[in-house]
């Protein structure tokens, strides 16, 4: 058998705007020594949404590299640390999946995961490569989990107004340039995969604006 470890994970997620453009990163050491270092972009969510985001990509990466291995997390999101220790419910709809998701990865751990607050001076690394990808400096290595297992469903027809919608063009045409700037620089991120996963959050943001009913 093989011998087992400590794996210490620090990870970070953010948004700039909430909802906003938003990235996450985290990285991984066993005994000591560096393992990994991950960021990258995720289109559209809240900080919350990210910081999950986060720990979720990075409990399956660790689940890869060591899943005999005791584990602790590092996070400087209080309330993600204080639901997954049991402390606070999860209110939010839109991240009880993320939630439930991180919980069933933890317990394909063959030892306790613990999971602790800690400043953000003490999560700095994780810290710095969120703001890279947010910056375009750095983009993923590893491919997005696979959802092969449940078909999309075929978009509906958008409304016709949508290209009327108030706002849309301003923030499509400030997402563009963004990218259109990061290149310039030559940087390699956001990938126009990441750019295209960004407009289409911007025109489903708009679209459903349009569905909803007047108040």
């Amino acid at each position: 058998m093989a011998e087992t470890g400590l794996l210490t994970i620090n990870t970070d997620g953010a948004s700039r705007g909430n909802p906003g453009a938003a990235a996450y990163a985290y990285v991984i050491t066993r005994d000591g020594q560096l393992l990994v270092e991950e960021a990258g972009c995720l289109g559209e969510m809240t900080n919350n949404q990210a910081e999950y985001t986060a720990l979720v990509r990075a409990l399956e990466h660790a689940l890869e590299l060591a899943p005999d291995d005791r584990v602790v997390f590092h996070s400087d999101s209080e309330l993600m640390v204080k639901q997954l220790n049991g402390e606070y419910r999860v209110k939010n709809e839109e991240l009880r999946p993320l939630y439930e998701e991180a919980v069933r990865l933890r317990r394909q751990f063959k030892q306790p995961v613990a999971f602790r607050h800690v400043r953000r001076e003490q999560n700095k690394r994780a810290d710095e490569l969120c703001n890279e990808a947010l910056d375009g400096r750095r983009t993923n290595s590893r491919p997005a989990p696979s959802k092969a297992s449940a078909p999309a469903e075929p978009p509906a027809p958008a409304p016709a107004s949508l290209t009327a919608a108030p706002g849309l063009h301003e923030e499509a045409v400030a997402c563009l340039r963004a990218a259109t700037e990061a290149w310039a620089r030559g940087a390699g991120s956001p990938s126009a995969e990441e750019v295209w996963q960004q407009l289409t959050a911007l025109l489903q943001k708009h679209w459903l604006s349009q569905l909803a009913p007047p108040s």
